[in-house]
């Protein structure tokens, strides 16, 4: 145990070590030039409570952004957090000024009370988005 401990320590900071000081003043450089980038959507909604909707029978929401930047955003991926859920975004760059739509489609099977997530990751946010939507299956 104490040997393992001794070797995971030397190699955490072997690897530590050999980080340059240029390659951590570049990186720092460039992410200062990413968050320029990463203050550029406004989303119109990112909760949306659909209120009672009916069991088997699909509901349509839709998430709308605004690129308000200078650079083109690039929505790279889009997953919902159920297989219940289907969504569908534009593939090209949306340019400065556009808005654009994230689509889903929901089918519920279980009645009751939900919550579900949809997770977007764009090249201008510093993360991934989570949206959300609500209601009640009857």
């Amino acid at each position: 145990m104490k040997t393992t401990l001794k070797l995971s320590t030397i190699v955490i900071a072997s690897a530590l070590l050999s980080f340059s000081p240029s390659l951590v003043i570049s990186h720092s450089l460039n992410s200062e030039k990413i968050l320029e980038i990463k203050r550029n959507i406004k989303w119109k909604n990112t909760e949306i409570n659909l209120g009672d909707i009916v069991q088997n029978k699909p509901v349509t929401l839709e998430f709308e952004f605004t690129n308000v930047g200078d650079n083109p955003v690039l929505i790279t991926n889009v997953q919902a957090s159920c297989g219940c859920t289907s969504t569908n975004y534009i593939k090209t760059p949306i340019l400065p000024g556009e808005s654009t739509k994230i689509s889903a489609v929901f089918n519920a099977a279980a009645k009751g009370v939900f919550k579900k997530q949809i997770t977007v990751i764009t090249n201008a946010e510093d993360g991934p988005r989570t949206l959300s939507f609500t209601g009640t299956v009857m």
